[in-house]
């Protein structure tokens, strides 16, 4: 992070994020004067900020699982369930992000926020010695779950998944083809910048319903530590601040970016994470 800090001052024409050019060195140090670094010489299309995102600290953390997993093997001689489960559930999660690259170019991340100490830490430091904390739980603390509670746990994950992946494979097939045959019924409402936004669906149950998927599926991995200890929750806890602070920023630039059409979609889809309730 301050290699890219002192080298955002020195490339031709690079492009900066809005946030992290404020003049505070120490802000600006924190979120990151460019917005996509490239590593090595000029015109070089490797993205610092996409690869860190997805492959250090996601493949990370999945060795790091793996090694848990192994070390419960050594203490009882036997794998529980949970151990097994956690593994297959964020393994199915970070499998799901490497294979749906291209949608995380149209994140926050990505698109607006820059790469500085925030995100470096979090990719490679936070998220692979963090979100491995429901497997070094589990190491010495499993519950030992019985077999219709982790069934139960399973329906849990499954439905986070259907409502995360469902409704971001519709939001990326619709803005590559919204003529494609499995979006072109979805109805969507026009703005002036020439963007549609979409108004039926997934989308059009909640504007952050991804979200709620996402959070689900997080809630089943901390479900399969037991109900004994606050501390494997940590995920839950973190992540839903997360999310409502991220969806905050994103209503702000969203206002920002449509102006009153932003008004009037929301007075089509006014929940922004569960239909009905938020």
């Amino acid at each position: 992070s301050t290699y890219l800090y002192i080298k955002s001052f020195f490339g031709k024409g690079l492009l900066l994020a809005v946030g992290g050019n404020s003049g505070n060195p120490f802000y600006d140090f924190f979120l990151g004067r460019e917005l996509n670094p490239r590593f090595g010489w000029e015109g070089s299309t490797f993205d610092w900020k996409e690869f860190c995102e997805l492959r250090p600290g996601l493949i990370g953390w999945m060795l790091l699982n793996l090694a848990m997993l192994s070390k419960q093997y050594d203490r009882l001689g036997y794998v529980s369930g949970s151990m097994i489960l956690v593994n297959v559930f964020q393994g199915i999660y970070v499998w799901d992000a490497l294979y749906q690259e291209r949608a995380i170019l149209t994140t926050m991340d990505i698109t607006t926020d820059g790469f500085g100490f925030m995100l470096v830490f979090g990719d490679l430091a936070w998220v692979p010695f963090t979100y491995s904390l429901q497997a070094r739980y589990l190491v010495d603390h499993d519950p030992m779950l019985k077999w219709p509670t982790l069934v139960a746990i399973l329906g849990v994950n499954v439905m986070g998944y259907l409502i995360f992946r469902g409704a971001n494979g519709q939001k990326d097939a619709f803005r590559r083809d919204p003529d494609a045959a499995e979006v072109s019924h979805l109805t969507y409402l026009q703005t002036k910048r020439g963007t549609k936004l979409l108004t039926s669906g997934w989308w059009g149950m909640a504007r952050k319903i991804n979200y709620t998927g996402d959070w689900i599926m997080g809630l089943s991995w901390c479900m399969l530590c037991g109900f004994e200890s606050i501390v494997p929750y940590y995920y839950a806890i973190y992540f839903a601040i997360l999310l409502v602070h991220r969806s905050i920023r994103d209503d702000h630039m969203c206002q920002e970016k449509y102006g009153d059409d932003w008004g009037r979609y929301k007075a089509i889809v006014p929940y922004r994470f569960i239909p009905g309730i938020i």
